[in-house]
């Protein structure tokens, strides 16, 4: 592991390198972030990130990372769970909660706990209280390099006392090392989504896909717009295909256990002055995000699959992306 940079407050950060079913990348104990990851045969990394650590302490906090206790967003930045009003930090235009607030997994430097050829395993405690939310937990996030083509996340949370956990893998793709999506086609399994107020937050139940401008049952380009959540299954699962982007020969694959997969397709996200990998700024809709998750604000909707963790309770989120590249 390298020493790649320090936090404000003086921890230093690493860089772990892994390699293996064709794939190799690299991990940052900042926020658990994939830094890169890049098919055998293709220079370009397959994922928007920067080989400045000091990116991530700015416009690109979100890039790569895993966020929680609660990704998305929390409605008015308050919950209620058994009886007890939380009030959480509103780090979203004063309003929300989102991604965890500003003391979310994303900003924590994440302790290395195994480490191979094509894995690692990252560890975070989320003390009771920081950021608002209840509960004391114990977070692992594993990243592991598959011998087909696969990076395969598995983010757990086991609970000392009654809290929330919906975690998520916030990475942007990038297939063919454009400078945006244009040339990229979306395909969600997908019945219905979530139609979002004027703050993002889903207003009322889910409603058909079908003659809406949310129907990527088939593939086609996604919108720029994008930033909602598609209602792939009623509850947590086993691991099934979900969602695929495509473009000039290549394909990912997104297999995982959630029931929900928040797309957002980059419409105001920029990595700044900050350059990307290759020296490429970012512009808005250079990546795609696929964050398989629960629903947004389910602490809020008792009808949306719920995040509460049960003390004594373990709870996995598993994601496969699989990937197919063509001729480089």
């Amino acid at each position: 592991m390298l020493t790649v940079g320090r936090t404000p407050d003086g921890r230093d950060v690493r860089q772990i390198s892994l390699r293996g079913g064709g794939l190799t990348a690299t991990v940052l104990t900042y926020g658990a972030t994939l830094q890169s990851l890049r098919c055998d045969g293709h220079s370009h990394s397959l994922i928007l990130g920067s080989p400045d650590f000091s990116a991530y302490l700015a416009d690109m906090h979100h890039f790569g990372a895993i966020v929680g206790p609660v990704a998305n967003r929390v409605a008015g930045g308050r919950f209620e769970l058994d009886g007890i009003t939380y009030r959480l930090d509103r780090n979203e235009n004063a309003q929300n909660t989102l991604h965890g607030g500003s003391a979310g997994f994303h900003t924590r430097v994440w302790e290395v706990v195994d480490h191979g050829p094509a894995h690692c395993t990252l560890t975070i405690t989320q003390a009771d209280g920081l950021g608002g939310f209840p509960g004391d937990l114990q977070v692992s996030a594993r990243y592991s390099l598959e011998d087909d083509h696969a990076l395969r996340i598995d983010i757990s949370g086991q609970a000392k006392a009654v809290a929330l956990f919906n975690p998520a893998f916030h990475g942007y793709w990038n297939l063919d090392g454009s400078r945006d999506l244009s040339g990229h086609r979306l395909k969600i399994a997908a019945n219905s989504y979530l139609p979002l107020d004027a703050n993002l937050i889903p207003a009322g139940s889910p409603q058909p896909v079908q003659d809406t401008p949310f129907d990527y049952r088939f593939p086609r380009p996604p919108d720029p717009a994008l930033d909602h959540n598609f209602c792939v299954a009623p509850r947590r699962g086993s691991l099934r295909e979900v969602a695929q982007v495509t473009t000039s020969g290549h394909r990912l694959a997104l297999e995982t256990t959630e029931p929900g997969l928040q797309v957002y397709a980059a419409g105001q996200t920029t990595s700044g002055d900050w350059p990307g990998h290759d020296g490429i700024p970012y512009g808005c809709n250079a990546g795609i995000a696929l964050e398989p998750q629960l629903w947004p604000n389910a602490p809020n909707r008792p009808d949306f699959p719920s995040a509460r963790i049960e003390a004594g309770q373990q709870i996995v989120q598993t994601s496969r992306f699989r990937f197919a590249l063509g001729a480089g």
